[in-house]
């Protein structure tokens, strides 16, 4: 189950955003009971680069066996 606060998974690329399937974000905000959530997803720097409102179905927790990797964002 995500709740806010969680460090979360992006489930599929995202049209319209420079996210890919992978990408971690933090979940910022949770509506209609878990059913949505507004994620943000923050570069290297800290600085945001998108806040997205997604579906249960377009995230999925972070594992514990699970490392992050680094790449470079695309140029809007």
């Amino acid at each position: 189950m995500v709740r806010e606060l969680d460090t979360v998974v992006l489930a599929h690329n995202l049209k319209g955003y420079p996210l890919k399937t992978g990408d971690v974000g933090g979940v910022v905000y949770a509506y209609r009971n878990g059913k949505a959530f507004e994620v943000e997803f923050v570069a290297g720097d800290g600085e945001t680069v998108a806040v997205v409102t997604l579906l249960e179905s377009d995230i999925r927790p972070i594992y514990r066996e699970e490392i992050l990797h680094v790449r470079a964002l695309a140029p809007a």
